[in-house]
């Protein structure tokens, strides 16, 4: 399962093992500034869209990356029932790979708290 993590003014997004795979990547990492936005997403599997790099099985699990060819780049490991940060970057300041973040957490509410606090 894919973890967050704050420290240092940067922003850790671990990928596990299959995520890793999947997603062509081992995880990402960018600065805190870059984040415009923080969002809870409790319906997550709606929120990745366009083409893709990755793995679909519709209605219960969403991992790769999205946006491929236009839209926003979204990073994504969701599964059906749990509720994900889904994080708005400013792309330029974040390395210029992706637009969006989007992360299933069991304790997604706590995370985005957590990183809104930290990023007001």
């Amino acid at each position: 399962m894919a973890t967050v993590m704050v420290n240092e003014g940067r922003v850790t997004i671990g990928l596990g093992r299959w995520e890793r795979l999947l997603a062509g990547r081992g995880g990402y990492v960018f600065p805190l500034a870059a984040v415009r936005e923080v969002r809870v997403a409790g319906e997550p599997l709606r929120v990745p869209r366009g083409a893709r790099r990755g793995l679909a099985v519709t209605g219960h699990t969403k991992i790769g990356v999205w946006g491929l060819y236009g839209g926003p780049r979204q990073l994504v490991s969701v599964t059906r029932g749990v509720p994900a940060v889904h994080l708005l970057l400013d792309r330029a300041a974040a390395g210029g790979e992706f637009d969006e973040v989007v992360i299933s957490l069991p304790d997604a509410a706590r995370v985005a708290a957590t990183l809104r606090a930290v990023v007001a």
